[in-house]
């Protein structure tokens, strides 16, 4: 991370418009509190191994302290002329202190102090990410308790399919986000590892203790080669490919509570507060929060490929490139951030409509399936009963008939294994109740899924 503002190598000052082309302050200002945690355990190690005097490194932490109290109230100027956060931090130590102040940064380079600020600004927002991922859980699991009877058809293809209870379908989602959250939460096991101490490439000849800043900084890890310290990026690309993910689920998501909203689905309502009007016509509700919430995954994508076509073409070690390497990432859980926001009060406030999903779940065709399980039960191969259930399902449409106005005779006619019970399978409440086994729509198992995730969530705060 060269620059000629601290450099003897140079006769003159950058032209102000590389000085613009440079910068990243305008950013990277926002790891201020990283970057001054780092310089204070930096500094503490520097006066434990000797290299400073104890006094230089108490001045040090003290006047740090000070500069992100005047950073927090406001009272700090930020310049291009700086360039980035490390340069502004350590212009205001040197100015209060003088030549002890230009002792914070031996035995250290840019290089590794933005990937310690980089990691250390990670780790904590990725517990904050997911504490808001898991309020979109609770709230999901809310609704679903509220109407854990609501039946609505289930769909494949956008086609009906099967009856599912609509407290199955937001558990699904529940258990998609407990996967983001689960790889949020590995990417910062493999980020959380010290990088300060490898210098600009090959570490240092001073005598560093690298431990002492791993125990000061809470790393559980340092890193083992000092190239690959300051030259990977690999933490960011996992990260931005997890928020990726997670925007994934919440665009399909948004998908279907569009469609929900829908007049020809007419199976829920976002309350008035979540959703907006047309500038031309009055009589309109849009669902628009869940709209820009699938259209914003796109730009969480956009993040993503950007670091990964970054770092592709970079021969080791570090190189300029890896400076536009934070402001995807910010951007990116700033949407995540954006989008959380809203999401869990949005489902909690939202509306659902039980008889209308159950009018639209009471077609017949939607238990064809059940009927010929049915025909399993009877000793029927499966292959042999789909066909003869799809040869009853052609009969009743050559007909006019739904399945339930066919009668035991007429059924029996295109497959002699017909029973009496099997004209009364065709109710949505039977298809749901029928499948009981673990995993599966029905009212037991999704009682038991509901207390499932309600006594993950208890565990969850205890811990």
């Amino acid at each position: 991370m060269g620059s000629a503002l601290w450099s003897g190598r140079f006769a003159v000052s950058a032209a102000e418009s590389v000085k613009n082309f440079t910068e990243s302050i305008s950013y990277d200002r926002r790891l201020y509190k990283h970057d001054i945690q780092g310089s204070k355990a930096h500094a503490k190690m520097l006066a434990s191994a000797g290299i400073i005097p104890e006094a230089s490194a108490r001045a040090i932490c003290e006047e740090l302290d000070k500069i992100c109290k005047r950073i927090e109230k406001g009272d700090f100027t930020f310049t291009s002329d700086l360039e980035d956060i490390h340069m502004h931090i350590e212009t205001e130590l040197i100015k209060a202190l003088g030549d002890e102040g230009a002792r914070v940064h031996t035995a250290r380079s840019r290089n590794d102090q933005v990937c310690l600020d980089i990691r250390l600004y990670l780790r904590e927002e990725i517990v904050n990410i997911c504490d808001r991922i898991r309020d979109l859980q609770k709230a999901l699991i809310e609704q679903a308790d509220a109407n854990k009877r609501a039946i609505l058809p289930g769909f494949t293809h956008l086609q009906h399919a099967q009856p599912v209870l609509f407290a199955h379908h937001f558990l699904a989602y529940v258990e998609m986000l407990e996967r983001d959250i689960g790889r949020l939460m590995d990417a910062r096991k493999r980020l959380n590892v010290l990088p300060l101490g490898s210098g600009a490439i090959a570490g240092t000849t001073l005598p560093i203790d690298r431990e002492f800043v791993r125990k000061e900084l809470d790393f559980p890890a340092m890193s083992r080669n000092s190239m690959d310290a300051v030259a990977s990026r690999d933490f960011t690309c996992e990260v931005l490919a997890a928020l990726s993910i997670f925007s994934m689920n919440i665009s399909r998501l948004s998908e279907d509570l569009i469609l929900w909203m829908s007049q020809e689905f007419s199976f829920m309502s976002f309350s008035d507060a979540y959703t907006t009007g047309s500038s031309l016509m009055p009589q309109k509700k849009n669902p628009d929060i869940a709209e820009i919430s699938r259209g914003k995954t796109g730009r969480v994508y956009g993040s993503l490929i950007s670091i990964l076509t970054i770092c592709k073409g970079l021969p080791l070690t570090y190189n300029r490139d890896l400076q536009e390497d934070k402001e995807g990432l910010f951007d990116a859980i700033d949407t995540v951030f954006g989008v959380l926001s809203v999401y869990p009060d949005m489902i909690r406030t939202m509306t659902i409509y039980p008889e209308r999903m159950l009018q639209a779940a009471n077609d017949p065709g939607l238990m064809a399936t059940d009927l010929a399980e049915e025909l399993v039960r009877e000793g029927v191969p499966f292959r042999h009963a789909h066909h003869k259930v799809g040869a009853l399902v052609r009969y009743a449409q050559e007909n006019n008939k739904a399945l339930n106005e066919i009668t035991l005779e007429e059924m029996r006619s295109v497959f002699p294994e017909a029973t009496e019970a099997m004209t009364a399978l065709f109710k949505p409440e039977m298809a749901v109740e029928k499948r009981d086994v673990f995993g599966a729509t029905g009212y037991k198992q999704v009682e038991k899924q509901l207390a499932f995730w309600k006594e993950h969530f208890r565990e969850t705060a205890e811990n």
